[in-house]
């Protein structure tokens, strides 16, 4: 039997079948291009997710924190925090205040609400520690250790020494001590406690140290 022959025999039957017999056709030419894709694609799959991982150990260290701890605490030291920490979180890990710590000076002086910044300090003075002579006026502070060689340290000066700044009223003083801790001076103007007329007039008078 040659060729037509063979054709002629089977021509009925693709004549009757000639739709499912084409469907299948297609169905076999699809599956072969999802399988090439499939198989053919995976090494650049493979090395997308390797990509997104890689940066892992650098995401970790974004959300942590360093910050100096002393004074009057129970461990001062150097603590490793989340970098949404907290004033009250730092002093939490340093083991709390200790027993000689100035508890009227921390309420009033410290807010225990103020976020931390990478590299900062806390320095929580002793009992007594807090009341200093002012060399320049002669006069005994009050509740604070916030004048250092002439200069009011921001970070624990009281509402009334912020006070005798050029510029700074009560309202303002108070925004200051809310605002605490500091890591520079140029802190008060980026974060918008005071404004950069008045910086002017008291950079020269204040120290974060």
């Amino acid at each position: 039997m040659d060729l037509s022959q063979s054709f002629e025999a089977y021509k009925p039957f693709l004549k009757q079948y000639w739709l499912p017999i084409a469907l299948a056709l297609f169905g076999l030419i699809f599956l072969s291009y999802g399988l090439i894709a499939l198989f053919g694609g995976s090494s650049s799959s493979t090395e997308v997710v390797f990509e997104s991982g890689a940066p892992a150990s650098e995401s970790a260290r974004l959300k942590e924190i360093i910050i100096d701890v002393s004074g009057a605490v129970v461990k001062p030291g150097v603590y490793h925090l989340n970098f949404d920490s907290r004033v009250q979180d730092a002093l939490v890990a340093a083991g709390g205040l200790a027993g000689s710590a100035d508890r009227n000076w921390v309420e009033k002086n410290l807010n225990l609400a103020a976020k931390l910044r990478d590299g900062g300090k806390i320095y929580i003075p002793h009992e007594g520690e807090s009341r200093i002579m002012n060399q320049e006026s002669g006069s005994t502070l009050g509740a604070g250790t916030g004048v250092t060689s002439g200069l009011i340290n921001i970070n624990t000066a009281s509402e009334s020494e912020l006070d005798t700044l050029p510029g700074i009223g009560p309202v303002t003083a108070q925004k200051i001590i809310n605002g605490r801790p500091y890591e520079t001076i140029e802190d008060l103007l980026n974060r918008k406690i005071v404004g950069s007329k008045v910086f002017e007039q008291i950079k020269e008078k204040i120290t974060v140290y």
